[in-house]
């Protein structure tokens, strides 16, 4: 197993995991509560800053995320802290259950740790206590749910109401 950058070329795979990913939060989700789709020009963008992963097995790509080291939208003022924040963690289906995200987290930590950051963060749409146990489990403290005010900017899916918020202190 290891992380890599993703390419251009993982794009359509990327998308099948979020489509993927959107399939399996309709049918354990919350009535609503699911990506409602991403911009190409977006990941290709992450792709081009280096900021979106792959984790391959076996050279497959079995998972996806996005690194970022800013998130005014979501986090407000502490924002300021120096974090590392991950968003849109996908896994393909054949390989749920095998604890990628856990290997996430902990690579995530170490990535963290090097750029100088303090915290790990993350957030999901509010209400899902499965996957907010889940994140507690990997180590985050659940910090509450947020109002994101104005989601102009952010995908879709942050109009549809609160978010569960997650910290890991580096």
């Amino acid at each position: 197993m290891e992380i890599i950058n993703s390419t251009v070329t993982d794009i359509d795979d990327i998308f099948y995991l979020y489509d993927e990913g959107t399939n399996y939060q309709r049918l354990k989700g919350l009535a609503g509560r699911y990506w409602k789709g991403f911009e190409r020009s977006v990941v290709e963008q992450e792709i081009e800053e280096k900021r979106q992963w792959k984790l391959v097995v076996d050279d497959k790509t079995v998972c996806v995320f996005v690194t970022t080291f800013n998130d005014p939208l979501i986090w407000g003022d502490k924002d300021d802290d120096p974090s590392l924040y991950l968003h849109r963690i996908a896994t393909h289906p054949a390989y749920r259950g095998r604890g990628f995200v856990k290997q996430i987290v902990d690579w995530a930590k170490r990535y963290g740790r090097e750029h100088g950051r303090q915290y790990l963060r993350l957030d999901t749409g509010a209400g899902n206590e499965k996957l907010n146990n889940y994140y507690v489990s990997c180590g985050f403290t659940y910090l509450g749910v947020v109002e994101i005010p104005n989601p102009e900017g952010l995908p879709a899916h942050y109009k549809d109401g609160g978010f569960a918020t997650f910290e890991l202190v580096l």
